[in-house]
């Protein structure tokens, strides 16, 4: 059996007609049997969709008749890691809550993934992760910052706590590399005097850097059916509880606070007694869905994951 193509995509760029965007794409991937996640904004485009080499083909043609610069990176799956396709408009293609942040305007510098060892070896340099929580915990780069957010619109405040006049140079990173964009923009426009950000993300140097060059520890958080992704983009070992969304480890699939489709360690002991009743209740009416050989409309992807 074929590879299921998975395509990451952003661009940032003026797009005032994002909201008549919306029926062409989402027409075109359901034609064509992709499913997954595009955000359409003023700002631009994000998101990662899956599908046939042929179909994901179609939408990367569509989609350069719009954009002229599309960041654009592939991976791969066995199985499709998403259930539906979803094109929907947002007020910013990632959310960092703060006006006026323009990333077509003021961004900072890009850093190929070749070149980026030497620029977070330095000493001199501070590395910041500028993902989530629960994404640093399963791999990061050496010397990298935790900015210890449990979402983007968090970031900002991190930001506020940085001595701009002790750490001149601040090199970051994010899975794709959207966030830095943002990111890199907002720190630039708070005083910040070099700022530079890895391009095409971790995923890009995961791709590109071989294993005996690698500073990166542990594996990458993504927001599909995989979980994980490790050196060369190969699956992880990651799984996802349905009851948090947190990534779990087979450590934590053997913990007495581990119950299928309902908690785990990270959730258990602060999970309200409704929602673990409802989330029971979900897991058995997917599990009679399967023996029947079909699959519950409520059923959560391995991956699905908050924002």
């Amino acid at each position: 059996m074929s590879k299921i193509i998975v395509a990451a995509l952003y661009q940032f760029t003026s797009l005032p007609d994002f909201r008549e965007l919306r029926l062409p794409l989402k027409t075109l991937c359901d034609q064509h049997k992709i499913k997954g996640t595009l955000l359409l904004a003023e700002e631009g485009i994000n998101g990662t969709v899956a599908g046939t080499r042929a179909s994901i083909e179609a939408l990367r043609s569509f989609l350069v008749t719009r954009f002229d610069d599309l960041e654009y990176k592939e991976s791969w799956a066995d199985k499709m890691p998403f259930l539906r396709m979803k094109v929907r408009l947002k007020k910013e293609i990632v959310t960092l809550g703060v006006p006026g942040i323009n990333p077509c305007d003021t961004v900072g510098t890009y850093v190929n993934a070749e070149e980026w060892n030497t620029l977070i070896s330095d000493p001199d340099v501070l590395v910041l992760d500028t993902r989530n929580d629960y994404e640093v915990e399963i791999g990061t780069f050496q010397r990298a910052i935790n900015p210890n957010t449990s979402s983007f619109t968090e970031f900002p405040d991190f930001v506020k706590q940085i001595d701009k006049n002790k750490h001149r140079r601040v090199a970051m990173f994010c899975t794709g590399g959207i966030r830095c964009e943002k990111a890199s923009s907002y720190m630039l426009s708070q005083g910040f005097e070099e700022v530079y950000h890895l391009k095409g993300g971790i995923l890009k140097y995961l791709e590109t850097v071989p294993l005996e060059k690698s500073l990166w520890n542990g594996e990458c958080f993504v927001f599909d059916g995989r979980v994980a992704v490790g050196h060369g983009l190969e699956l992880g070992h990651y799984d996802l509880c349905h009851g948090c969304r947190h990534p779990i480890t087979e450590e934590d699939r053997h913990s007495s606070l581990y119950e299928r489709g309902v908690s785990c360690p990270h959730c258990y002991h602060s999970m309200p007694p409704q929602k673990r009743a409802a989330a029971r209740q979900r897991q058995r009416q997917e599990d009679l869905a399967r023996a029947r050989g079909g699959k519950h409309i409520g059923a959560v992807m391995r991956g699905a994951h908050r924002e």
